[in-house]
């Protein structure tokens, strides 16, 4: 075969625009995007955020408003997560932030309820209502633990009722 500069030219562009495609993609799945300069940062604190991770959405309303920018540990050793949220929303004060999860085994995310104060939040403010995540293994747990015990508990009774 002989060499064809326009046929290398149109390979050379349907390999560029395949690899633009799968990095377009690959960004779009792992949820990396640039929100711009800023936003208005609250912090909010937990005592379980279970599989919480930085990058993860805040929603209101089912509406994605932001992203939880980090997670640490505050002095009293519960988390402390800070929400990077839309510099054009006005929360009000009394606004209550909880983790939710999406479906029954999903990703996990920050749901904030605004609140009907008149005055907002302000960039570093703390939200003083928050909800912690749930821990399905906890559930788990306590129910078996709990249907152990009244198990053991009607056992015990019914051996009294028999005695007497």
């Amino acid at each position: 075969m002989q060499p064809s500069p326009t046929r290398d030219l149109l390979v050379g562009l349907f390999v560029a625009s395949g690899l633009a495609a799968l990095a377009y993609l690959s960004i779009q799945v792992g949820g990396v995007a640039y929100t711009g300069p800023g936003g208005l940062r609250l912090y909010a604190t937990f005592e379980q955020v279970g599989g919480l991770r930085p990058r993860a959405p805040i929603a209101i309303a089912g509406v994605k408003v932001g992203q939880v920018a980090s997670i640490d540990l505050d002095p009293e050793l519960r988390a402390r997560v800070a929400l990077d949220v839309d510099p054009k929303l006005q929360l009000p004060v009394d606004s209550a932030a909880r983790i939710v999860t999406s479906g029954l085994l999903g990703d996990q995310f920050v749901a904030i309820e605004p609140g009907a104060e008149d005055s907002y939040l302000q960039s570093g403010a703390e939200l003083d209502f928050t909800e912690s995540a749930i821990s399905l293994e906890g559930l788990i747990g306590k129910f078996v633990n709990d249907a152990g015990l009244e198990e053991k508990g009607d056992k015990k009774g019914k051996k009294e009722k028999k005695e007497e």
